[in-house]
């Protein structure tokens, strides 16, 4: 039920959710138009990572300044903080619906500027608009779900917006391909983002508001509608008292706590129930960025081509391999997340992470290590002056240079024709240059440099994708939708959303200049260091809420939350059924 009731967490697994939706197609259909909000930010996650390969074509600022490039990636997070921080007031105020609507508005604005873009400053701006867009999508679109699906298959439902995220991702990849060979190829990617936008802003068009906020606007006969096509007959009228109950609670609470957005943060976080919901739902916000799967989304192509892969379409069609894979996982959250409860496969996932994140550091570190050699005759034997200028004044004290020697110099590795394991040329970075080497019919080397074990890294890549995406690439939001008291849930989202975005930013605005500082080894090694404070952090605060009401959940945080893992229910949980 949405409010109130006793629901079996044995019984709320994927079987049932397909059973319901299947007697109530209405239900999915909800969930699905509200999920659009995470098709779009699954989108514009993916196609800016393709799209920035050609967007340094175009621009040589770009192409020259990796804090530019890590603006343009990473503004839509600064945007999408806006979102987020006013999203749960706005959801307070007008509504689910009339929010999701606002948000598709802003994105299409957003993806119309990024399309017709004269200069890399006007690609920023559409990227803040898209992100506002995506900031109070991620508020919007958990909180309608869980708000007009029955307890027992919310998990699920709300599961349908991580897979519509990864799906968006992978579609962003699909697109991202085939506009490679289109004129004006990045304008097209990020052009398209303006399309699933405008579909959520007409199926939304057509779809009703939230029950629980109808009824609190005292617009009861609308809820009622809206419930009556939601459950069976014969329990409308115990969700419809169901309702009135916690509403009324609600608004003695708003009597003391104030209804503007400041008085309920300052409430929030003077009540206990509320700060120990807070502790639990920004955790798992924080940890799900510090893993560092946004490095991952945003940098796919590049990180690819560290391991070796140079072609940028070789690099986006691996890329789509790990971003299906991501899809893939969803599904099997959305399998698992109500059988086996969210925390149990956050802290699976997160074990898998860390495991996978010290692989990827080892095999770049490795790959590093073993980069090929340069040859100074090779080198020389280009036109004018075009050996790498460091290189030479380097040469007089020492030979030992390798293709990694010469990128974190700024220049470029053109490859041995014959085998690019070989000794290769280390050139100035420039355009000409380039098309000289590749007029060699040699591979030209910038962001990586060849590698017999670049293969084992995007392997290893999936995996570590594939353990982030069933755990915490769902159960976070999941958790968000659930751990907050009815009267605090909008702002309690918001505020746990913004962390996320916080997050988000940080390390979206920071992973090429960490490249850059202490390798790509070094960059994974430290998420993985991260990842193993934020698997203690799960453990220690984070309780379970697969199975429970609204209601039970918020006595339960009353109580206070002891940890425990695979035994079962730990006591404060069993005295929430109490």
């Amino acid at each position: 039920m949405v409010e109130g009731g006793i629901v079996s967490g044995n019984e709320a697994d994927f079987t049932e959710c397909w059973k319901v939706t299947w007697r109530t197609p209405y239900i999915m259909r909800l969930a699905l138009s509200a999920s659009l909000g995470g098709l779009l930010f699954g989108y514009d996650t993916g196609v800016i990572s393709g799209a920035l390969l050609y967007i340094k074509e175009d621009f040589d600022d770009v192409d020259k300044s990796t804090i530019l490039q890590e603006i343009i990636v990473s503004m839509c997070v600064g945007g999408a903080i806006i979102g987020a921080a006013f999203g749960g007031y706005f959801n307070d105020r007008f509504g689910r619906k009339k929010t999701i609507l606002g948000s598709d508005s802003v994105f299409i604005i957003g993806a119309i500027i990024m399309a017709v873009a004269p200069a890399p400053w006007v690609i920023i701006v559409g990227r803040v608009l898209v992100g506002l867009g995506v900031g109070m999508a991620s508020v919007s679109a958990p909180l309608y779900i869980s708000e007009s699906s029955p307890a027992k298959i919310r998990g699920a439902l709300v599961s349908v917006n991580g897979f519509l995220l990864t799906g968006g991702q992978f579609l962003s990849y699909l697109v991202n391909l085939a506009f490679t060979k289109v004129h004006g190829t990045w304008r097209w990617m990020l052009g398209v983002a303006g399309v699933p936008a405008l579909l959520q802003l007409l199926l939304m068009l057509w779809l009703p508001e939230s029950p629980r906020w109808l009824y609190r606007e005292n617009m009861v006969d609308e809820a009622r509608a809206i419930l009556e096509k939601i459950y069976p007959a014969e329990e409308v009228e115990q969700e419809l008292h169901c309702l009135k109950e916690s509403i009324e609670f609600e608004k003695e609470m708003d009597a003391s706590t104030g209804k503007d957005m400041i008085s309920k943060v300052k409430s929030a976080f003077s009540d206990t129930v509320v700060r120990r919901g807070l502790y639990a739902g920004v955790t798992v916000q924080v940890a799900q960025q510090f893993v560092g799967i946004n490095t991952v989304m945003y940098y796919a192509p590049t990180i690819v081509q560290f391991a070796g892969f140079a072609s940028k379409s070789v690099a986006l069609a691996l890329s789509l391999v790990t971003t299906g894979l991501n899809a893939f996982g969803s599904i099997m959250s959305m399998l698992f997340v109500d059988r086996y409860g969210r925390r149990r496969l956050m802290i699976i996932s997160m074990l898998g992470i860390i495991t996978f994140l010290v692989a990827l550091a080892v095999v770049f570190q490795q790959a590093s290590t073993h980069a090929p050699a340069t040859s100074l005759v090779d080198s020389e034997s280009f036109s004018g002056n075009s050996t790498c200028p460091s290189y030479l004044s380097s040469f007089k004290t020492t030979t030992k240079w390798s293709c990694m020697n010469c990128l974190k110099a700024k220049c470029a590795f053109c490859a041995d024709a014959a085998n690019q394991l070989h000794p290769g040329a280390c050139l100035a970075s420039s355009k000409d240059i380039q098309r000289e080497c590749q007029a060699q019919h040699r591979v030209w080397f910038k962001e990586g440099c060849p590698s017999k074990i670049g293969f084992l890294a995007v392997i290893i890549l999936g995996l570590y994708i594939l353990s982030y995406s069933p755990g915490m690439g769902t159960a976070p939001w999941i958790v968000n939708s659930e751990i907050y008291p009815l009267r605090y849930r909008g702002i309690g989202g918001g505020i746990a959303a913004v962390a996320n975005w916080v997050s988000n930013l940080i390390v979206s605005l920071t992973f090429l200049s960490m490249t850059e500082t202490f390798s790509v080894a070094g960059a994974f090694l430290f998420f993985a260091g991260v990842s193993v404070l934020g698997l203690i952090a799960i453990y220690c605060l984070v309780p379970e809420t697969k199975g429970l009401q609204f209601e039970e959940v918020e006595k339960m945080l009353k109580v206070g939350f002891r940890p425990s893992i695979f035994k079962g229910k730990s006591k404060v949980e069993e005295s929430a059924k109490a």
